[in-house]
């Protein structure tokens, strides 16, 4: 498959073939740096490779041309504080033209839309994200433990941690429920308690060890449920 093809290519030129003195140098001279041009010269060239069909030739220039257009793209807006983003939003990018071209070719179509079964499923991990994160903060709103001292273990975690730890653990449990390997699901259970055990030891609060273990028992329920009901 081409599409198969080009993200090798891609995932060669992008990570493994380009050293982090490359990276530093288009950073800091940008549309001036020799190796914005080196690193798109040798995605062009490993496209060719990876494709290895001389009618073809077009589609490794148009991977080496939309290349520059995005990497130039990001070294002119990114700065220090829109770094992480930039990053996401240039793979992104460099995807969907792949994406592109194997649509051109009809490797991929949108036929999966009218499939129920995948719209279930995709329902089900939306629901399982963000709104299932706001159904549960809901719930145990009125049981929220406030930190007896500023230096509590509360006012010490990561920015948003909670949410995107409760977001991947309920849709890894979903994952292993659709895969029919519920043993994983017990094996997520026991990481949790064993990183979480810790934690609510040094807290010594009982109000505390009580709301996690609530919101991690209505995490992993509604992860199992909303799996139970999609199979």
């Amino acid at each position: 498959m081409i599409f198969t093809k080009l993200i090798l290519a891609h995932l060669f030129g992008d990570f493994i073939l380009q050293p982090d003195s490359w990276v530093a140098d288009k950073e800091r001279r940008k549309l001036k740096s020799p190796y914005l041009y080196l690193h798109v010269l040798i995605h062009t060239v490993l496209s060719f490779i990876f494709l290895w069909n001389a009618d073809l030739w077009w589609v490794s220039i148009l991977v080496g041309i939309t290349h520059l257009i995005i990497d130039a793209s990001k070294l002119i807006f990114q700065n220090v504080k829109n770094k992480k983003r930039w990053f996401f939003i240039d793979q992104m990018l460099h995807i969907l033209v792949i994406l592109g071209i194997s649509f051109y070719f009809k490797e991929f179509n949108f036929d999966f839309l009218s499939n129920q079964e995948t719209l279930k499923i995709a329902m089900a991990a939306l629901f399982l994200s963000t709104p299932a994160s706001i159904f549960i903060k809901i719930l145990l709103s009125s049981w929220t433990p406030v930190p007896e001292t500023q230096s509590s273990l509360q006012t010490e975690s990561l920015s948003s941690a909670g949410k995107y730890i409760g977001i991947l653990e309920r849709l890894l449990v979903f994952t292993f429920i659709m895969v029919n390997h519920w043993e994983g699901v017990g094996f997520m259970v026991a990481a949790k308690s064993v990183f979480r055990f810790s934690d609510l030891a040094q807290a010594k609060q009982r109000k505390l060890t009580e709301y996690v273990l609530i919101g991690t028992l209505l995490s992993f329920g509604l992860a199992v449920l909303t799996g139970i009901l999609i199979k």
